[in-house]
């Protein structure tokens, strides 16, 4: 199974593109928010993605599946696990970036999730149901992670803090509180998705 690829663009289409790794040539689906991430991407530069492999009785042809963070590919395996989703239909849908959708998911938002192509109301109430609470650490994906430095642990819990009051609804004292506690429990945290899981992972065991 294929789960990484590091190569060069031969050839760039809508909704793919050809990725020559180590003398062979990958055909990889590429959602529409990773695409626009390469929009500055010619033939002949060089890409890294994650790959979710897709092959099924129903869909003997292997398809791959690419995305730029490993945080994206796993939030696409979420995504699919929802009733009538499966993975060529979540590729046309994910028009907008994880973080949006994330957030949509968390806030109930299905007016935001039927913007998605191919996501009807039906559906987006699906989504909502299935994995809100679920979806909290995908909430800070951001274009920018991939080139970011080391944040330091102020600059962390300003991060975890925003995201819990602005997008998720906590107040202010509940987001010092949640962010304190996890940082108790783990000193080593360095990450904001890291404090994030810690923050949720300590919600459930409580």
């Amino acid at each position: 199974m294929i789960g990484y690829l590091e190569g060069n663009i031969l050839k760039k289409e809508t909704d793919r593109i050809l990725l020559l790794a180590g003398a062979v040539g990958y055909e990889v689906m590429l959602p529409a928010f990773v695409m626009e991430s390469m929009a500055d991407k010619s033939t002949g530069d060089e890409v890294a993605l994650y790959i979710y492999f897709h092959q099924t009785e129903r869909q003997p042809r292997p398809v791959l599946i690419g995305f730029v963070l490993e945080a994206e590919r796993e939030f696409f395996q979420h995504f699919i696990s929802v009733e009538d989703i499966g993975p060529m239909k979540a590729v046309k849908a994910l028009e907008m970036p994880v973080r949006e959708i994330a957030v949509a998911i968390e806030t109930g938002d299905t007016a935001r999730l039927k913007r998605l192509k191919g996501i009807g109301p039906r559906t987006a109430g699906k989504i909502v149901a299935s994995l809100r609470g679920k979806m909290e650490k995908f909430a800070l994906i951001r274009a920018a992670d991939t080139v970011a430095p080391p944040a330091s642990t102020e600059d962390l819990a300003e991060q975890v803090s925003r995201v819990l009051t602005e997008q998720l609804g906590h107040s202010k004292a509940e987001a010092r509180q949640l962010i304190t506690e996890a940082m108790g429990r783990d000193p080593s945290i360095s990450t904001a998705e890291a404090l994030f899981e810690e923050i949720y992972r300590g919600a459930v065991d409580s």
